[in-house]
């Protein structure tokens, strides 16, 4: 296997960054340990206006995807904010129907061009999907080593498509992002990704709102005189992942972006830990359909459906 802190890239000791608020990933390159997601937001304002919000807040890490259709949006955003490039860690995802070897390193060139960067802070296969992962982890593998990507990583990734991944591969995946909150905590991922030495990035972090709600951490708002999505967060952060909530209102942002200045005690850490029911906010049938309406505006071909049809027959391991 392939030692990542071997890997020498002059970017790394050039970025500008504050140690005291990132994460060191496996191969060295240092990630901001709060970042800031764009899914769903729309070009032609609304996800330009938010990254470029976002970055006069502080976030200097921001999460977008192929599947989102924004890329080109938030390069504007960051354009518009006046943040050097060098400031920014900037996170993006290979689209499903490009999982392959060609055409996964076509994907990187289009993101590059949309980001209007010449290189990646991080690249991940955005879902598993069996053989075409492998091949397109080659291509990321060759690219990462080439310098246009500054570390690679995986999302939605089980224990079972990590292991598969491993046994085919030469790079360990820096990061892998997955659904992860207080009623999904995925004690066993987390487990075997911090023994693997793969950082965990939670998406959905404040279960879309729903942690307000949540009697327990409401009780520890009040202790800490803090709000219930901050409390959330800061779990998130002494738990050793990275969340990348995501709102648009700018008193959220901020308010969100205020979670270094304490700390929650041992044992109300565990409290949350109490709270897991290993219930993800999409459940499997629903992420299905979540996945096959983001897929619904891209263009269609015959590979997409095979593999669309074989995740199907594999009742929905690959891609869930």
């Amino acid at each position: 296997m392939f030692t990542p802190c071997s890997y020498k890239h002059d970017r790394i000791k050039h970025t500008k960054m504050d140690f005291t608020l990132t994460v060191r990933l496996n191969n060295g390159v240092e990630m901001p340990r709060l970042g800031y997601g764009v899914f769903r937001m729309k070009e032609g304002g609304q996800v330009e206006k938010a990254v470029k919000q976002a970055l006069k807040v502080g976030y200097r890490s921001i999460d977008t995807a192929y599947m989102y259709h924004n890329e080109e949006g938030v390069a504007k955003g960051i354009k518009a904010s006046g943040v050097p490039r060098d400031e920014i860690f900037i996170t993006t995802k290979l689209g499903n129907e490009r999982q392959g070897y060609a055409s996964a390193k076509q994907a990187i060139y289009e993101s590059l061009k949309l980001l209007n960067t010449d290189y990646l802070d991080l690249y991940l296969i955005h879902w598993p999907l069996g053989k075409v992962s492998l091949e397109a982890w080659k291509a990321m593998e060759e690219l990462y080593e080439e310098g246009l990507i500054r570390a690679i990583g995986v999302s939605n990734f089980n224990i079972h498509h990590l292991d598969y991944l491993l046994l085919n591969s030469r790079i360990t995946p820096a990061v892998n992002q997955v659904e992860l909150h207080p009623y999904n905590a995925q004690p066993e991922l987390a487990g075997y990704c911090h023994d693997k030495n793969i950082q965990l990035v939670s998406w959905s972090p404040l279960m879309v709102g729903k942690v307000t709600k949540i009697p327990e951490i409401i009780e520890l708002a009040k202790k800490y005189k803090k709000s219930p999505a901050q409390i959330t967060l800061r779990w998130n952060l002494q738990k050793g992942y990275i969340p990348i909530p995501k709102t648009e209102n700018p008193e959220r942002m901020k308010s969100n972006f205020d979670i270094f200045d304490f700390d929650m005690s041992e044992q109300d850490v565990k409290i949350i830990d109490g709270l897991n029911k290993d219930q993800p906010i999409v459940n499997r049938r629903d992420r299905i359909i979540h996945l096959l309406q983001m897929l619904q505006s891209m263009k269609f071909n015959g590979r997409l459906i095979r593999l669309l049809q074989k995740a199907v027959q594999d009742r929905f391991s690959s891609i869930v």
